[in-house]
């Protein structure tokens, strides 16, 4: 039998091994050095700077900001433990998480080409730190300038603060770039005209959870887009409601009694006539205040 194993194959071994060795020894020298955690004030500072993290590497950087990035993502969820109904990735500001941009700015500052936390950094930041979020993004935008992508994310952040001027300047210059999506210069033309529109905002998270690789950011994308599609739902009901009302004077006591009315909006229904929200789960009729509420079983979000 030929012995195929080569010098070359052996030195090709000792480097990744030398490599995960640095980022272990990297790790628990972080570990070993941070400081003691206040429990009630949840203080904590900063493993390494950027510029330190970079220097200590050894050239391993593609391994140190995949060791950064995973650092960030445990913050969180370490953070999001102790909050009641889960992690939400929309609404972290309460979590006071004054290392993600910190850690995430350490991952890019590692491997500018990781695009994993410029997307976390639009998405999950500007909850916490909204400047912060735009100069990351920026910063990927600066490292990448052919990426249509960090643009759609600087796209984001700007729709989300309302500033559909400067959203739609960041979706011109992406669908610039080669291989953008035509759907990126619909984008622009929607900031200019109807920014705040809900079906702006379907577009904007149905592209998300179409373009994300992250389940948590998909994830939140589909809530959103569940719950836009469940208020047009719910507009409709009050509109049958309210016009059952009017002409009969009182509110219906069932769904069943209006099923009939309520076949024209071509919603799902149950056995009981109870239309449907997005979701699967029954929408509620509240008789008393001839309202419709959602159900205990729903998955659609209450913001």
């Amino acid at each position: 039998m030929t012995n195929k194993w080569s010098s070359r194959d052996g030195a090709v071994l000792l480097a990744v091994l030398f490599g995960l060795a640095i980022v272990v020894g990297l790790s628990r020298q972080i570990d070993y050095s941070r400081q003691p955690v206040d429990p009630t004030m949840e203080e904590e500072q900063l493993y390494l700077t950027s510029t330190t993290a970079k220097r200590v590497s050894l050239g391993f950087n593609g391994l140190a900001a995949d060791w950064y990035w995973m650092r960030a993502l445990q913050y969180v969820g370490r953070k999001s433990l102790s909050t009641p109904g889960g992690l939400q990735l929309e609404n972290l500001s309460s979590l006071n998480l004054k290392l993600l941009a910190p850690l995430l700015d350490t991952a890019i500052t590692l491997d500018p080409e990781f695009m994993e936390p410029y997307e976390y950094a639009a998405v999950v930041l500007p909850g916490v730190n909204v400047a912060e979020a735009v100069r990351i993004v920026k910063k990927g935008i600066a490292a990448n300038p052919s990426s249509w992508r960090l643009y759609q994310h600087l796209g984001y952040i700007n729709w989300q603060q309302r500033n559909f001027k400067e959203a739609g300047e960041a979706y011109r210059q992406g669908a610039e770039l080669p291989g953008a999506p035509t759907w990126m210069r619909v984008m622009q033309a929607r900031m200019a005209g109807e920014g705040s529109s809900r079906d702006t905002a379907r577009e904007i998270y149905l592209r998300m959870y179409e373009q994300s690789g992250d389940e948590q950011v998909k994830n939140m994308a589909r809530r959103h887009l569940l719950y836009l599609d469940s208020l047009d739902q719910r507009e409709g009901l009050r509109k049958v409601l309210s016009t059952y009302q009017a002409k009969v004077g009182h509110c219906p006591a069932s769904w069943k009694e209006i099923e009939p009315v309520l076949r024209p909006l071509r919603v799902a229904m149950d056995s009981t006539a109870a239309p449907l929200d997005p979701s699967g789960a029954a929408y509620v009729l509240n008789s008393t205040k001839c309202d419709v509420d959602l159900g205990p079983k729903t998955e659609v979000p209450r913001f």
